[in-house]
């Protein structure tokens, strides 16, 4: 698997860990109606990127003095504790087990930002996702921290995404520039829309800005393009 780096800690003065903080400040006003405290992350397909672009926008948010919880509720191919150098426990043996979600909270080398890693890999995962404990999980996550970032499977591919989008109060759709047809991306949307969830807006990712950095983010809301 190639490394992937959390470059708004490794390297905060690079151009995509300020484009990681812009984000962030869109996330932060994104939703003026209520307050956003959980934020799911998704994509159409695999390898988009949504994986390495959540923890990174998590230290964005731990840096501005934020309390962030980042869950993987990739229960099929969960990566956020490699990302951490973590230890995998967490989801499935909160909802399987009973235990409480204290136990598997890990500290991380940011600031006020702690992950819950996914857990062994389940047989069942849309079905953890979408049970009552799930819902009861990220209650109890709400009262340790000030925003709960989740990191779930590729919406097209899997039921997962969509079981969870009408559990959280906004989603971002990571889509990948370079392999992502309009299409695939607009099912996505419309799958997500169909659960009931609330689309905060879409991340372009992997575009060729220059030569000397050539992936850059860019945020998409509601209405039209910011960067």
């Amino acid at each position: 698997m190639a490394q992937r780096k959390l470059i708004v800690h490794e390297d905060p003065k690079s151009p995509i860990s300020e484009a990681y903080r812009t984000l962030r400040t869109n996330l932060q006003f994104a939703k003026v109606n209520s307050e956003l405290r959980t934020i799911m992350f998704t994509s159409s397909g695999p390898a988009e990127g949504k994986s390495t672009t959540i923890a990174n926008v998590a230290v964005a948010l731990a840096q501005s003095g934020r309390s962030i919880i980042l869950v993987d509720c990739d229960l099929r191919k969960p990566v956020q504790h490699r990302i951490f150098g973590k230890r995998n426990k967490g989801v499935t043996n909160i909802l399987v087990d009973d235990s409480p979600a204290e136990v598997f909270l890990q500290d991380t080398e940011i600031n006020n930002l702690r992950i819950l890693p996914s857990g062994p890999i389940p047989p069942n995962p849309s079905e953890l996702l979408s049970s009552a404990k799930m819902a009861e999980l990220l209650d109890e996550l709400k009262k340790m921290a000030d925003m709960i970032l989740i990191d779930a499977p590729p919406t097209i591919a899997v039921t997962d995404a969509a079981v969870m989008a009408a559990k959280v109060d906004g989603i971002v759709l990571v889509i990948d520039s370079t392999s992502v047809r309009p299409e695939m991306a607009q099912k996505a949307k419309d799958l997500l829309i169909k659960a009931n969830g609330h689309i905060l807006g879409a991340i372009l990712n992997r575009v060729e800005i220059e030569e000397e950095h050539s992936y850059y983010y860019y945020y998409y809301g509601n209405e039209k393009a910011r960067t």
